[in-house]
């Protein structure tokens, strides 16, 4: 199978449990799902569903306690970053002592980009979002909207394979919110990268294709395509 054909993501009977004993949590139940290239999939369900557990698993930032997690076309977990996959936390997440523009020049930086080009790739992700007056703001100069999108503009500078992004919009704005999904969908489209948005509005989970669910760490689906998933 070509890099192009295989899945950017699959996981395996994946399950994360936090604490030990009786105390134990069990945050994700034996998932098994695949991201395939393209994919636009919307992650759906109650806070403490899992959602956020999931999206770590897929990022990389967190391993399983049972299963397996492997990325067949971007190579193993040392090569996820920077670059081939970027995720968009809650919160903006920015270093407080960086002005925006250099919080979103880290990406192309750490990837071994030439100073130039991370200036010319950050500005464009920051105009694109409609940040280009506030280049050299620091993160506790801006409106909470202002620093979440600023932090999207950090994870789409790193032409990311796959995108991931927890509740993007929970601190914005209708209107904010929408220019961020809006930036989202048109950078995945742009760049053939794969696309998961962990969201509670209904609205942002209708404009993408396929519709994932979390119950009690359980992964359903309501899928509108070929998206093979499922829980063990």
């Amino acid at each position: 199978m070509s890099n192009d054909q295989q899945p950017v993501v699959v996981c395996e009977a994946v399950a994360r449990t936090f604490g030990a004993g009786p105390a134990a949590v069990v945050a994700v139940h034996g998932v098994s799902c695949r991201v395939p290239q393209n994919a636009r999939i919307a992650l759906t369900g109650t806070s403490g569903s899992g959602k956020s557990t999931l999206l770590h698993l897929l990022a990389g930032l967190d391993f399983p306690t049972a299963g397996t997690i492997t990325w067949p076309a971007i190579g193993d977990r040392g090569a996820l970053r920077p670059g081939p996959v970027a995720i968009v936390f809650q919160g903006p997440s920015l270093m407080p002592s960086l002005d925006v523009l250099e919080n979103v020049c880290l990406p192309p930086l750490l990837a071994g980009a030439g100073e130039a080009v991370s200036l010319q790739e950050a500005e464009a992700a920051l105009e694109r979002l409609g940040l280009g007056r506030l280049l050299h703001a620091l993160p506790e100069e801006l409106s909470g909207g202002q620093a979440q999108r600023v932090a999207v503009a950090r994870a789409l500078v790193g032409a990311p394979q796959l995108l991931l992004a927890d509740e993007p919009t929970g601190q914005l704005d209708h209107v904010a919110g929408a220019l961020v999904i809006d930036a989202l969908v048109d950078t995945a489209d742009h760049l053939g990268a794969a696309l998961v948005i962990s969201t509670h509005d209904p609205e942002i989970a209708e404009r993408l294709p396929t519709r994932w669910c979390m119950s009690d760490g359980r992964l359903l689906t309501e899928s509108r395509d070929q998206v093979a998933v499922g829980t063990a």
